[in-house]
């Protein structure tokens, strides 16, 4: 164990990696873009247990693992066997008894996961079997873990963090319209506009960072990216004062200015605008020769520039 868990301490970014793949295998399964699904408890159980095999591939491509003879994985010369759960514990087919295992769990809804090693023994499980005749990881066994990531921050499920009235009025947003692709641009702008930041008396509030798989199950549409690219226009959130921001050009620079978080690749910002009046205090950015700032709820929406 103390070699294993020393191979895997020995990878930069251990934990980062970790974060990646849990992400990537629970987007993966839940196919937002044809499903529209955004939650795992939506999942059936043939899925649920398929999520447990796509952490293990995802898993084997990170971190450059082999094959074992016995088990999923060969660590530092040693059979490992690979477990993840989105539920309280792990189960465990006797095959893996008296083996190491990496046992991997992700809370999607509290935005948590953990990953450690333990070797399999009866002093570990539960006396009971499943009608899988596997057994769980007692609460005994969990004192036995070896933690390489005790309580790691999961990258943001960003629907499953909105308000359950933001979620429906999203998805809502295109109801009734049929044809082409502006239903899915309907959604996108409702999307960035209950997302886009905005002035609390605390300062920068309200909003969220918006990765791409989000605008993916949101659109449905393959091409959701464009329909972000549209939603900047002054025929959709432009008009109301919301603009957009992303990785390239001055986006950086005006979310900077105006002390939002700065979207990486494939990730976005919204914030609504207001004129900045004379000897007001807050973060002004210049866009098109004229000066704004992050609108309060009392503020009336300034038409965002054209460009930007």
């Amino acid at each position: 164990m103390a070699e294993v868990a020393a191979w895997f301490r020995g990878n930069s970014d251990m934990e980062k990696h970790f974060a990646s793949l849990l992400r990537q295998s629970i987007d993966e399964v839940l196919d937002g873009q044809r499903t529209g699904r955004f939650d795992v408890k939506k999942l059936d159980k043939t899925e649920k247990t398929y999520l447990g095999t796509k952490v293990e591939i995802v898993a084997r491509a990170a971190f450059g693992l082999g094959y074992g003879r016995a088990m999923d994985y060969d660590i530092a010369g040693h059979d490992v066997d690979a477990k993840f759960t989105s539920e309280r514990t792990w189960t465990i087919p006797k095959e893996a008894m008296g083996h190491l295992c990496l046992v991997m769990s992700a809370n999607d809804h509290r935005g948590r996961f953990e990953v450690g090693l333990i070797r399999i023994a009866d002093n570990v499980l539960r006396a009971g079997y499943n009608q899988d005749k596997k057994r769980g990881i007692s609460a005994q066994g969990r004192q036995a873990i070896h933690w390489l990531v005790s309580n790691g921050v999961l990258p943001a499920n960003v629907l499953l963090s909105l308000r359950d009235e933001d979620r429906k009025a999203i998805f809502r947003a295109s109801d009734g319209y049929r044809g082409g692709g502006n239903g899915g641009q309907l959604r996108i702008n409702e999307l960035f506009r209950r997302v886009a930041f905005h002035r609390t008396p605390e300062g920068p509030g309200g909003g969220r960072m918006v990765d791409r798989t989000t605008t993916l199950t949101v659109a449905s549409q393959q091409d959701s990216p464009k329909r972000v690219r549209d939603a900047r226009l002054p025929q959709h959130l432009g008009r109301e004062g919301i603009i957009i921001l992303g990785h390239q050009g001055r986006h950086p620079e005006i979310a900077r200015n105006l002390g939002l978080p700065l979207p990486d690749k494939g990730s976005w910002v919204s914030a609504r605008l207001a004129s900045a009046a004379e000897g007001n205090a807050d973060p002004v950015v210049q866009l098109d020769g004229r000066r704004y700032v992050l609108a309060r709820e009392s503020d009336v929406p300034a038409p965002a520039p054209a460009e930007y």
